[in-house]
Formats: structure tokens, C-alpha cells, sequence
């Protein structure tokens, strides 16, 4: 076996052995949601039955279940579901301020990210819907494959910039998109997505990550504060007395965060990491269904 094969396979275990940790925490979670019938109670062609209704006017006679017809004095269509798959799009914030955790014993906001992003992707490709990250030039797509590629994907998308920007991609029409981050940078590149995304009919939900210290801010005395990446740097000798100003402010960012989903049509959930990964994982499932 030469060399060049021998670094591909030892670069590709080193890489591998950095996945079971993500994947058998996103695969509990995601095994923890009951699986609905996410994007699919819908009438239309389709393999599965989904219910029978009245004949209306106007209805081929072809499409008359004559057996269900035969039991009353009314004539039935037999309808299936809609299968159309839908493709979503998953943005999962890289910028350096989402490595952030208040407690040693408490997931970083990238980590939290992270597995709620790959078990919704899994959900989702279970549901028979396609699935992508948004940096990913190529479309969503369905399958184990692509939660493997999505898996990969995650592991290679770190910037080093303290606060990180969706990559600016065309939706397709009747997409979802999802976003999660802590959003407490400068976010007017996600904000132009929303909006880009709006104009297109593409609607989406907005997660913003937390961790609790970040809420609470229980800092007193003399702190230095020091930004993920180390760029910013500030010290004070009274930290209690930034807590008003500070909390303000957060309050400030949701509300704008949350009058931007309104005015696109989107979804916002506030999630904090210190809370179990399964109610908000929950929530995005919920969200993404079609709206009839």
C-alpha cells in the first residue's frame, strides 16, 4: 500500500473518530421526538392512502372508490397524500462566540447547535424530505448519505471570526430554511437572508442559542470581559453595575430578532443551554410542517 493511501485512510480515521460523540448524541435526540407526519397531510398523487371525502362536482368517475361507495347512498373519492419532498436549508452558526459555556459541565452553544441541527436533519430524511447545509453548493438531498455528508460537513465549518454569517444562497421556492445561533454579533447578513428568503415565498425559523450566564449575567467586581476570539477585551472594576445596561440591551436584540420573523414569516424560539436539546428540537420539527 503506498504512502498517498496510507495519509488518505489515516487522515480519514482521524476524521472519524471525531463523529461518534455528535451522531450518537443527535441520534438519541432525534430518537427521542415522536415522528409526526411532517410535510405530507396533504392531498395530491401520491402512493399513501390519507382519507376518503364526498364526491364533489366536477370529479372524474375514475376516482371513485366504488367499494367504499357501494356501503351508502353517496359516492366517495378515495385521496392520497401529497409526497412531494420538501428541501431545507440549515444554517448552523461557526463564528467563535458560539464555543461559549458558563459551566464546565454544560454543552457549549456550538455543541447544543450542532445536535439539534443533525437530528433535525435525520428526522427530516426520515419524513422523506431533502435536507442540506447552506453553505453547501450542492442541493439539499435525502438518505443516510446526506446525513453523512451533512455530518462531515459540520465538522470542517469553524470560522474564526467571533460571530459567523450565513453563506448567501438562493432558496428555491416552497423551501424551508432554519438557522441557529446565538445571535448577539452584528446579524444584518442573516437579516438580508430572511428578508432575500421572504421575497421568495421561503419560509423558515430562527433558534437563538443562549447560555444562561449570558441571560443572568452574574458577574460582580473586578471582571475582565474577553470575546471567544479574543479581539474585543474590556475590563471593569464594578461588573454589577453593566448588568442594567447590558440586560437592556439582549432584551433590545430578541425583540428585534423577533419583529424580523414576523415581517418574514418566519419562526422564533429563544433556547438556552442548560435546558434539555428535546423541547426545542421539538419545536422545529413543528414548525417546518406545511402550512395548508
Amino acid at each position: 500500500m503506498n504512502e498517498t493511501l496510507l495519509d488518505t485512510r489515516r487522515k480519514a480515521q482521524e476524521q472519524a473518530a471525531l463523529l461518534p460523540p455528535l451522531l450518537v448524541a443527535a441520534q438519541k435526540l432525534a430518537a427521542s421526538v415522536a415522528m409526526g407526519t411532517h410535510g405530507r397531510r396533504q392531498a395530491g398523487q401520491g402512493e399513501e392512502f390519507w382519507q376518503f371525502r364526498r364526491a364533489e362536482p366536477g370529479d372524474a368517475w375514475r376516482n371513485i372508490d366504488w367499494r367504499r361507495s357501494a356501503r351508502s347512498d353517496v359516492h366517495y373519492v378515495r385521496q392520497r397524500e401529497w409526497q412531494a419532498a420538501q428541501s431545507v436549508f440549515l444554517w448552523l452558526d461557526g463564528g467563535q462566540s458560539m464555543n461559549f459555556s458558563g459551566h464546565a459541565k454544560r454543552d457549549t452553544k456550538r455543541e447544543r447547535a450542532h445536535v439539534i441541527g443533525l437530528a433535525l436533519a435525520m428526522l427530516l430524511v426520515r419524513a422523506g424530505e431533502r435536507v442540506g447545509l447552506i453553505e453547501d453548493p450542492d442541493p439539499p438531498k435525502s438518505g443516510q448519505t446526506q446525513i453523512d455528508r451533512i455530518t462531515a460537513q459540520i465538522g470542517a465549518r469553524e470560522t474564526g471570526a467571533d460571530y459567523g454569517t450565513p453563506a448567501d444562497r438562493v432558496f428555491t421556492k416552497g423551501s424551508r430554511v432554519v438557522f441557529l445561533s446565538d445571535f448577539l454579533g452584528d446579524w444584518h447578513a442573516a437579516k438580508a437572508a430572511m428578508i432575500k428568503a421572504a421575497e421568495r415565498g421561503v419560509e423558515g425559523a430562527l433558534v437563538q442559542i443562549l447560555d444562561p450566564s449570558e441571560e443572568l449575567f452574574p458577574y460582580d467586581g473586578r471582571t475582565e470581559f474577553q470575546s471567544m476570539a479574543g479581539a474585543i477585551r474590556f475590563e471593569t472594576l464594578r461588573a454589577r453595575g453593566l448588568k442594567e445596561a447590558y440586560q437592556k440591551r439582549l432584551t433590545a436584540r430578541k425583540a428585534e430578532l423577533q419583529v424580523a420573523c414576523q415581517q418574514s414569516g418566519w419562526q422564533y424560539l429563544c433556547h438556552h443551554s442548560a435546558e434539555t436539546a428535546q423541547p426545542a428540537l421539538m419545536w422545529l420539527f413543528q414548525a417546518l410542517e406545511r402550512k395548508h
